[in-house]
């Protein structure tokens, strides 16, 4: 199954957000009260922004996705861009990144190889929002703390 969604549009792949502890099997969910926007769900066919993104921006984003556990799916997404060579990676799980209060950018973890290997930029604001991510903050975060500032306090908790 492919997954397209235009840039800047509203998530509505999942009603909840999940993350979860890479350490452990537990888990906490929450129906988000910020708005959610796709950024860089691609698919072979449809149009994508190419061009150059800003120094360090691929690095951060990469740290994020050392740290955030999202949405973390048990089948897979093949990046569909690639040749056909069985070399394509895959992606199971999602990211999200503070914007502007009450809005949120929601990403397929392969984002990181589409800017890499298929020169895909992402709108402005994305990139504004993963440079301000404050990464020591997000890497100290440690269960039940997620790396994400927006988690409610009634978030529900699997601690098993």
């Amino acid at each position: 199954m492919r997954v397209f969604y235009e840039d800047l549009s509203e998530y509505t792949y999942q009603d909840e957000d999940t993350f979860g502890d890479r350490e452990s099997f537990y888990e906490l969910w929450y129906r988000p009260e910020y708005t959610r926007l796709n950024v860089g769900w691609l698919e072979a066919g449809k149009p994508y922004s190419t061009g150059p993104v800003p120094a360090g921006f691929v690095e951060k984003l990469q740290a994020v996705q050392r740290v955030q556990w999202m949405n973390v799916c048990l089948g897979v997404h093949e990046c569909d861009l690639c040749p056909e060579t069985g070399e394509a990676p895959e992606g199971n799980g999602e990211i999200r990144i503070p914007g502007e209060i009450g809005i949120a950018y929601a990403a397929p973890f392969l984002i990181t190889h589409y800017s890499t290997v298929h020169g895909y930029r992402p709108p402005q604001v994305f990139i504004d929002a993963v440079l301000a991510v404050d990464l020591d903050a997000w890497a100290a975060a440690r269960w039940p703390d997620v790396p994400f500032p927006w988690v409610p306090e009634d978030a529900e908790r699997l601690l098993e």
